[in-house]
C-alpha cells in the first residue's frame, strides 16, 4: 500500500516508516498537516496514520480535509496523550482506526490488514463478472437472458446475445422488444458506461436507474462496468441502485472488515459481546462497541438482553455479500453491479 505517516516526532515518525517499508509498503513522511497536505495534492494514497495532538494543526484537522477532497484515502489516528474515547470520536467523523502511542507491531499489522481488506472491498466491491458463468446458471433456472454487449465465446441455449449499440436508447428498445415474449426474462448489459463519456458522463446513472425501473422486481438485471470510467461515487450509486433495499450507508457499512466479520457471525444465531470480540478478532472493546453501534444504527443488528441478533436488512446485506462473493453465480437470482475484468 502507499502510506503517508504524519507526525511532529521524528523518532516516532521514522520508526513507524521505517517499520511500513520492511513489511514492503511505500512510505511518505510529513513533520505537519500543512506538510502533509502539500503531499496528498500531488501523490495519491491508500492509508494514512497521523498523530491526533500536533502543534497548530491536529489529526482531526487532516481528517477533515482528506474526507473532503480524498474520500477513498483511509486515515488511522496514532493517539499518545487523548482517552480512547477521544480516539473514537475521531472514528465517528471518518477515521478508519486507531493505535496507540508507543504502538505495538502487532496493533500495527492487524490495522494495515484491515485496511487492506477495506480497500479491496472500497475499491473492487464485487469480484470480476464472470459472464459465461452467470448466463449458464440463469438459463439453467429457466430464465431466457437477453445479453448486450461482447458475445459470450460460444453460443449458450436460450441466451439472446446483441452487440452494444452506439445509442444508449437503443438498449431500451430491445430491452422491449424482448420482455413481451419471454415470461421468465433476465438482462445482462455489459460495459454500458463506455457509451457515456466526456460531458455525457453524468446520464449514465440516470439512464441505468430507469432500465431498472422499467425491469421491476421482476426481471434481474446485471450491469457491468469498467471501474477505470467511473468515479468511486458513481461506483457506490450504482450498486446501491441495482442492490435495493440495500442502501449507499449500508455499503458504507459493510466495507468495514470488523464489521462485515460480526454480522457473519450474527448470521449463525444471537452473539454476546464476548463472541462479537472474538468473531472480529481484537480485544479492544470501545473500538468493538464504536462498530456494534455502527451496525445497530444501520439496522443490520438488533440488541436486547445482552445480545445481538441480526435484522432483516442484516440477512439481506449478508445474501449480497454472498453473491459478490460467489461471483453471482449461486444464490437467489437478483439485480447486480458487477466490475468487468481488467
Amino acid at each position: 500500500m502507499r502510506v503517508l505517516v504524519v507526525d511532529d516526532d521524528a523518532v516516532f515518525r521514522q520508526g513507524l516508516g521505517e517499520l511500513l517499508e520492511q513489511d514492503g509498503h511505500r512510505v511518505e513522511t510529513a513533520p505537519s498537516v500543512p506538510k502533509a497536505l502539500e503531499i496528498l495534492a500531488t501523490e495519491e494514497f491508500d492509508l494514512i496514520f497521523t498523530d491526533l495532538k500536533m502543534p497548530r494543526h491536529g489529526g482531526l484537522e487532516l481528517l477533515r480535509e482528506v474526507r473532503s477532497r480524498w474520500p477513498r484515502t483511509l486515515v488511522v489516528m496514532v493517539t499518545g496523550f487523548a482517552t480512547v474515547g477521544t480516539a473514537v470520536e475521531a472514528m465517528k467523523l471518518g477515521a478508519f482506526d486507531y493505535v496507540g502511542k508507543p504502538f505495538q507491531i502487532h496493533q500495527v499489522q492487524g490495522v494495515l490488514d484491515l485496511a487492506q481488506k477495506e480497500i479491496q472491498f472500497q475499491g473492487h466491491g464485487p469480484p470480476p463478472a464472470r459472464i459465461e458463468s452467470l448466463l449458464k446458471r440463469w438459463t439453467g433456472d429457466g430464465i431466457s437472458v437477453l445479453h448486450i454487449g461482447p458475445g459470450p465465446t460460444r453460443p449458450i441455449p436460450h441466451v439472446t446475445s446483441l452487440p452494444l449499440p452506439a445509442e444508449p436508447h437503443r438498449i431500451r428498445d430491445a430491452v422491449e422488444s424482448f420482455l413481451p415474449d419471454h415470461p421468465r426474462a433476465g438482462v445482462v448489459l455489459e460495459g454500458a458506461d463506455a457509451l457515456f463519456d466526456g460531458s455525457a458522463r453524468g446520464d449514465f446513472l440516470p439512464f441505468i436507474r430507469s432500465l431498472w425501473e422499467r425491469l421491476g422486481d421482476r426481471v434481474p438485471l446485471v450491469v457491468t462496468y469498467d471501474p477505470a470510467r467511473l468515479t468511486q461515487a458513481m461506483v457506490d450509486e450504482l450498486i446501491a441502485t441495482l442492490a435495493a433495499p440495500v442502501t449507499r450507508s449500508t455499503l458504507e457499512a459493510l466495507s468495514n472488515p470488523i464489521r462485515r466479520a460480526v454480522l457473519q457471525r450474527a448470521g449463525q444465531g444471537p452473539i454476546s459481546f464476548t463472541q462479537a470480540l472474538e468473531a472480529a478478532g481484537i480485544d479492544d472493546s470501545p473500538k468493538l462497541s464504536f462498530h456494534l453501534r455502527r451496525l445497530v444504527d444501520e439496522g443490520l443488528l438488533g440488541h436486547a438482553n445482552d445480545l445481538y441478533r441480526i435484522s432483516a436488512r442484516g440477512e439481506e446485506s449478508l445474501r449480497m455479500l454472498s453473491e459478490w462473493d460467489s461471483l453471482a453465480t449461486t444464490g437467489p437470482i437478483a439485480s447486480a453491479a458487477l466490475p468487468r475484468p481488467g
